[in-house]
């Protein structure tokens, strides 16, 4: 399945999207980057059958923190499910992206009709060498769930050091995910 480019949509649209703020149960804390200690940037809101994902990675210092890294702190992503409202966005940080990115679910055996910002399953389209991550829980090798691509400005672009591509990964009977980018 794609994700194609589907316009702006509110900041705590329940939709996929990139961008805004980031829909969370209770209790969440925000989170912060292991090297640096800043607030990361919420990226990207997926909700999908598993749960709904949410993707941080540290921009404070771009290129300093191993943003890149799934396992370097300087990036976050969860899987949520239950009842869950716009979280509250720290005063300090680069924790926002300029700009809300609907993205429409697009049969990929279909004609693209807009703007590929991502795809769902299947097997990652690796820039670089495999980089699955194992579960932080169990150790197991995680499940690739979505590719998200830079985007198609700047305003809605995630850093992946241009022209990167980043990657979810899940481990569904943890609950835990994963993320990474190349380039």
């Amino acid at each position: 399945m794609l994700l194609i480019h589907d316009g702006e949509t509110t900041d705590d649209a329940s939709v996929p999207r990139t961008g805004g703020v980031p829909l969370v149960p209770g209790g969440f804390v925000w989170p912060t980057c292991r090297a640096c200690g800043g607030a990361m940037q919420f990226l990207a809101h997926l909700p999908l059958d598993t749960g709904v994902f949410s993707v941080f990675f540290c921009q404070n210092d771009p290129g300093m923190c191993d943003d890149w890294d799934a396992a370097s702190g300087a990036n976050r992503a969860y899987v949520f499910s239950g009842e869950l409202t716009a979280a509250t966005v720290p005063a300090d940080g680069e924790t926002l992206l300029g700009a809300v990115t609907a993205l429409r679910l697009h049969r990929d055996d279909e004609p693209v009709d807009g703007l590929v910002l991502g795809r769902l399953g299947g097997e990652p389209d690796w820039i670089q060498d495999d980089e699955t991550p194992d579960c932080p829980s169990c150790a197991t090798r995680m499940t690739f769930t979505a590719e998200l691509e830079e985007g198609y400005d700047f305003a809605t672009s995630a850093n992946f050091g241009g022209g990167g591509r980043g990657y979810l990964f899940d481990c569904r009977p943890c609950g835990e995910a994963a993320f990474l980018w190349q380039r």
